[in-house]
């Protein structure tokens, strides 16, 4: 059977899914044999989902992050927000559409919305640039946080990259700079900032958009310096080692939680967010709803205060056993 748009450690699991839809429809005159295989094969597979599921090693994490079929901004925007009105353009040299933002309602209350968007298809890929966004997509970006800013609604940040488009174009037209002024001018933006990694979560081309004050992520996303295709290139030239990599990065969200880098993981679907897109937004929603709230009582001094030394802990480290040169003893 071909499995089109599935992971290949998934296959077994959507073979017995589709076997278990074929005898439903089969099944129309409600047989009670078929009716008891039915529900025997549908506690194999949840135990199966389980087994495959409760395993995944850092590599699996990476694939779940990538998956063809796992929501995107718009839709975790559509679920989260209402009446959402996307802006478009820096005011400088053009609309990067690898970057998505606008302002929406969240539970009644104004809110600026923006992430990273790839496509489903290879047309719309295209036209969002593999998710890659270009200068003008992160002052697009900026642009929105400082009418946020002004007009004194939060600001959701989903990011779903693998990095920043580096292409001679985009470094002509200022790519680093952009980054840098974004990462320079969300650390003094007077409003809450609430980043979620959905998926994703490559270098700069994602911290330009996650200064936040809470950094949370999907629990199948990742978040990391470089890619495992490009760490493993990079170290041992050759990228077919990028599981290996991966182990090493540590950059899954149960990694990043216990590096105190993020704030929370949110739960998936049992398989991943798109097993159940409708319940991994609601679950979503809920957090960040939870986490704005608390933030509006915050006065903005303290905001600012609190989200810069958020940044300076980042890093912190200590050394054992090291002997200095000069040392005695």
């Amino acid at each position: 059977m071909s499995t089109p748009g599935w992971l290949e450690f998934e296959k077994p699991i959507v073979e017995l899914e589709a076997r278990i839809e074929e005898l439903r429809q089969l099944n129309s005159n409600g047989r009670v044999e078929v009716a008891e295989e039915i529900e025997s094969l549908e506690r194999k597979a949840e135990r199966l989902q389980q087994e495959i599921y409760s395993n995944l090693n850092r590599w699996q994490r990476v694939q779940l992050a990538r998956h063809p079929r796992r929501p995107y901004a718009l839709d975790y925007i559509d679920g989260l927000s209402s009446e959402f009105t996307e802006l478009h353009g820096d005011r400088l040299f053009g609309d990067d559409r690898a970057i998505v933002g606008g302002f929406g309602f969240l539970d009644d209350r104004p809110t600026m919305f923006i992430g990273h968007q790839k496509g489903r298809n290879t047309k719309d890929n295209i036209l969002r640039n593999f998710g890659m966004p270009h200068p003008e997509g992160y002052r697009k970006a900026l642009r929105l946080m400082d009418l946020a800013g002004r007009f004194g609604a939060p600001i959701v940040t989903l990011v779903d990259t693998p990095g920043a488009y580096p292409g001679v174009g985009a470094e002509e037209r200022g790519q680093s700079e952009a980054i840098a002024r974004n990462l320079r001018d969300m650390a003094r933006i007077p409003v809450p900032i609430v980043t979620v990694v959905i998926g994703e979560g490559g270098s700069g081309g994602a911290l330009a958009i996650a200064v936040a004050d809470v950094i949370l992520m999907m629990e199948n996303s990742i978040y990391s310096v470089i890619s495992p295709e490009g760490c493993a290139a990079i170290l041992w030239g050759d990228r077919t080692r990028a599981p290996e990599a991966a182990e090493a990065l540590k950059l899954t969200a149960t990694d990043l939680g216990a590096l105190g880098i993020i704030d929370d993981i949110v739960p998936e679907p049992i398989g991943g967010a798109h097993r159940d897109p409708p319940v991994a937004v609601a679950t979503l929603k809920t957090h960040v709803a939870a986490r704005l709230e608390s933030l509006r009582a915050t006065p903005v001094d303290r905001l600012l205060k609190d989200r810069l030394a958020k940044y300076r802990r980042m890093g912190s480290f200590q050394t054992k056993g090291l002997t200095r040169p000069g040392d005695t003893g």
